[in-house]
This record gives structure tokens, C-alpha cells and sequence, in this order.
């Protein structure tokens, strides 16, 4: 496994919710992006964002560690919940703050702050 991919895995298992995005939460660089960013929002999620478009290699290995070829790629608690579409419509239905308080736990709203890593170096901010 690459020190990339291992980075890459490294977010999907230890964040509570980890998305894949064009861009950064501040900047989405793609509307499929921005929607699954809104729809986290408005359920309370804690979200930790990685851009995948610094290198295609990003990409590339995180396709190869999830088996889903689109982008953005939403995770809570290391399991893929799905793309933009997927993240909305949980999102209008309830189900995706259900999702939430089921694997994160009742509280989670209490920590829904917003982080970007940096994949290609490990750094967090």
C-alpha cells in the first residue's frame, strides 16, 4: 500500500465523517461537491474534507480503496455512504441525521466543526 493510500485510509477510518470533495468546504470547486457539503451541514455533521484535485492520484487511489468512481465520496465512521445524490436525498429525508446520531452517537452535533486534510502531505488544519 502507498504512503498516499495509507493517508487516504487513514481519514476514511479515524474521521466521523470524512468527504472527498472538488475543492475545499470554504471553496467547492464542483456543485455535486457543494450539495453533499450542504447536506452534511444542515444534518450537523462534523466534517473533515479532503480536495482531491491537487493530484489525480488522489483520486486514483481513493477509487481503488472505495470501488465507487465518482466524486464526492461521503464516509461516516469508515463506511462509504455514497455520492452527492445519495448525501442529499438522505439528507431531505432525515435518514442522513439518523445515519449520524446512530454511528457517531446522540451528541454529535456538539462537535460539527469543519477540517480540511491534506493528503499529499498529512497535514491537517
Amino acid at each position: 500500500m502507498s504512503e498516499l493510500s495509507e493517508r487516504i485510509q487513514d481519514v476514511i477510518s479515524n474521521e466521523p465523517v470524512a468527504v472527498f470533495i472538488k475543492g475545499t468546504p470554504q471553496i467547492p470547486m464542483c456543485g455535486n461537491s457543494h450539495r453533499a457539503l450542504t447536506a452534511l451541514r444542515e444534518a450537523g455533521a462534523p466534517v473533515t474534507a479532503v480536495d482531491i484535485l491537487p493530484d489525480p492520484a488522489i483520486r486514483q487511489e481513493l477509487q481503488a480503496i472505495s470501488g465507487w468512481p465518482t466524486i464526492p465520496q461521503v464516509f461516516v465512521k469508515g463506511e462509504l455512504i455514497g455520492g452527492a445524490d445519495i448525501t442529499q436525498e438522505l439528507g431531505e429525508s432525515g435518514e442522513l441525521a439518523k445515519i449520524l446520531a446512530d454511528k457517531l452517537g446522540p451528541e454529535y452535533r456538539n462537535d460539527a466543526e469543519e477540517r480540511v486534510v491534506d493528503v499529499l502531505s498529512g497535514a491537517r488544519a
